[in-house]
This record gives C-alpha cells, sequence and structure tokens, in this order.
C-alpha cells in the first residue's frame, strides 16, 4: 500500500441516529472506554475533505453559507440555475458524508490497536519508522515531494506514521488468523482437479493471416493477389480495413472456437490448414483468410495442475479463516463503541446496523489486511 492511500477508508457508511448519552466530555465516540475527540476529528475531516481536490474544504454546518457560495460559483453557464435551498442540500449531503467516514475511520484505529493489545501483537517505533522510510523511498525518491504531498493532503508526518502502524498491525493480525490455514493435502488436490477438469483444458487454436474487405469484389481481388503469390503483409496493406491486423501484416494469432462471428469461426475451422480460402462473409465484411498453424486441444495432468491447484485451494481456506474472523472481529468490538448522537455510524453499537459485504480475498502477494469495516 502507498504511502497516500494509507489513510483511506472502506466502510460502508450510513446515516446519523440517536443516541450517544454515555459519550463522555468532548468526545464524539468511545472505544472500550478510550475517548476519540472532537479535536482529532476535526482534523482528519479537513484531510478527508482536502481528497477531494487542491482547494477542497470542509462544508459549514449548519448554513453552510460558504459552500454555497463555492456550488454556485462552480455552476457552469448555460446549466439551471439552482435554488440556495438546492445547494445547502447538497452541501449538508457533503458534510454528511465527509463526517461519516471519519468517524469510522477514527473508530476503525482505535479496533485494531484494541486487537493487537488483546492478541499481543507489538509493533516497535522502529519496524514503524522502517517500514516509512521504504515506503517513503518508493513513492517519494525526493523529500520535497513528500513534504508536497503533507501539505496538498493535510496530513501531518505523524499521520502518516499512524497510518503505517496500522497497517502493518493489521498485516500481523491477518497473518496470525491465516496461519496454518493454507495446508492442502493431496487427496483435496485430486478432487479439485476431478471435479473441475474443465478448467484445466485448452482448446484447439488457430493462427490466420487475414483481409477484411468492404465488399466481396475487393475480396475476390484480393484473394486473386495471394494466388499469384503476394503475401498477405502486402495485400492486407492494401486491400483489408482491419486496422489491427493490417499493422501486424495480417496476422491473427491463437483464434479458439466460438471467438469470432459464427460465420466466419465456422469457415475457420473447416479449413485446411496453408490453404487460402474465402471470401466468407459476414457482418464486418468480406475475410479471406488462411491457417497458418493448428495447435491441437490439451489438457494439464493433475501433476501440471497442483501447484495452481494448492494455491486456489490455501486461499479459499485463508479467505474462510479471515471471513470468519471477521465477522466476529465487527461483532466484538462494535459492542465496546458507543458514540455521541450525530455521530452515528454502523461501527456504533448504538447507530444504524451495519450491513454486511464480503471481505477481499486472503492470500498473496499484496493481498488486503482484514479491515474493522467492510
Amino acid at each position: 500500500m502507498g504511502l497516500i492511500a494509507l489513510l483511506v477508508a472502506g466502510a460502508a457508511l450510513a446515516g446519523c441516529g440517536n443516541g450517544g448519552g454515555g459519550v463522555s466530555g468532548d468526545a464524539i465516540a468511545e472505544v472500550d472506554g478510550t475517548a476519540i475527540e472532537q479535536s482529532d476529528f476535526e482534523r482528519q475531516l479537513a484531510v478527508a475533505a482536502k481528497s477531494g481536490g487542491e482547494d477542497a474544504t470542509v462544508p459549514d454546518p449548519p448554513d453552510f453559507e460558504d459552500c454555497v457560495a463555492q456550488l454556485e460559483k462552480a455552476t457552469a453557464q448555460g446549466q439551471p440555475k439552482q435554488t440556495d435551498a438546492d445547494y445547502k442540500k447538497q452541501c449538508q449531503q457533503q458534510y454528511d458524508q465527509l463526517r461519516e467516514q471519519v468517524v469510522s475511520l477514527l473508530i476503525s484505529f482505535e479496533w485494531l490497536e484494541g486487537e493487537a493489545e488483546e492478541q499481543g501483537i507489538e509493533v516497535t517505533d522502529a519496524q514503524v519508522q522502517k517500514e516509512f522510510e521504504e515506503q517513503k523511498k518508493q513513492a517519494f525518491p525526493k523529500d520535497a515531494d513528500y513534504q508536497q504531498f503533507l501539505k496538498d493532503s493535510g496530513q501531518s508526518n505523524d499521520d502518516v506514521l499512524r497510518g503505517v502502524r496500522l497497517k502493518l498491525i493489521s498485516d500481523a493480525i491477518r497473518d496470525k488468523v491465516t496461519k496454518g490455514k493454507g495446508e492442502v493435502t493431496d487427496q483435496q488436490i485430486e478432487d479439485y482437479y476431478d471435479k473441475n477438469k474443465a478448467q484445466f483444458a485448452r482448446p484447439e487454436r488457430r493462427d490466420l493471416s487475414i483481409v477484411l474487405t468492404k465488399t466481396e469484389a475487393k475480396a475476390n481481388e484480393a484473394k486473386a493477389a495471394l494466388q499469384s503469390g503476394e503475401s498477405f503483409k502486402s495485400v492486407a496493406k492494401e486491400f483489408s480495413i482491419d486496422d489491427a491486423s493490417k499493422a501486424k501484416g495480417g496476422k491473427l494469432p491463437a483464434v479458439a472456437k466460438g471467438q469470432q462471428e459464427k460465420t466466419f469461426d465456422d469457415a475457420i475451422f473447416k479449413a485446411r490448414k496453408d490453404k487460402i480460402a474465402g471470401p466468407v462473409k459476414t457482418q464486418f465484411g468480406w475475410y479471406v483468410f488462411r491457417v497458418d498453424k493448428v495447435t491441437e486441444p490439451a489438457e494439464q495432468t493433475l501433476e501440471q495442475a497442483k501447484t495452481t491447484i494448492k494455491q486456489v485451494l490455501a486461499s479459499q481456506s485463508q479467505q474462510k479463516a479471515l471471513d470468519a474472523f471477521v465477522e466476529d472481529f465487527r461483532k466484538r468490538w462494535r459492542e465496546k463503541t458507543e458514540c455521541r448522537e450525530g455521530y452515528l455510524t454502523p461501527d456504533c453499537k448504538n447507530g444504524p446496523d451495519p450491513t454486511p459485504t464480503p471481505t477481499p480475498p486472503a492470500g498473496g502477494e499484496g493481498a488486503p489486511a482484514p479491515q474493522p469495516t467492510p
């Protein structure tokens, strides 16, 4: 994950509700007794707003005067003019979306920190700094570019380090959850192969040389030129209306059954190798062609497919373990999360019911870590 993407939340968000009477002080929410302060919320709100563009700002509730003025100014000439009430409604929607995104993001931070503590996972400052330096080097070879990123995004260096820390925690949790879940037996591999043999079959393929013309008369001219000894490259250049194959000297490689229009498809797989065939009428025009090479159908053996099947089954097993963990994780931590009225999301126990969504695939290079929000 790049530095720019570190603090993007993946939550499926819903609207506000009532409640939150148990939240103390100036906090907008509490997770297992840890307060999420209003000041942190406001700072992250500004960061989230900046993701909408260089000049983007947080809509200004409750009247949204500046936001309304910006929308009026941005309305293109010739478009129907809207009322201030219409613009205000848009501003309210923008603010609600930003607020809910940020609340869920801040809650997810606390969930991951809490889960790491419960599972005995420790991420040191040295680990964070090392990972940060590696990512920074890849994303921003020049320090000036990184400083510009901080300015443009509204984030501080501490914000980025926090994102790095939470990703390391998330990766460690994922690894712990899926450890040992990727073991696959030879019998499982064989059973999968027997049930999915079609996946390991390779159909017959034919390499063609083609000329496509608009009319039958032109197709016959092209065919006569080919039969007189001219090359497909020169004939395609002169006659063909298919730019893609013309640019390759008339070549159309690795055609499998069913990939072309039926009339042409039937002709291709009835044609004899190295014989000029056509013209064949299609909706695109008239084809003259030659089959240059026939690759016979084949099927991977169990031994040849073994590595691929093992990876598939291991990934499925890891995904199952991860799905079960995420479901339990969300349930446990939602029960420990209470939000103030006006800041409710599906992550709050006193908020709207969450809408389940599938978790990303587990395992493999770059596989997403388990997230506290779907």
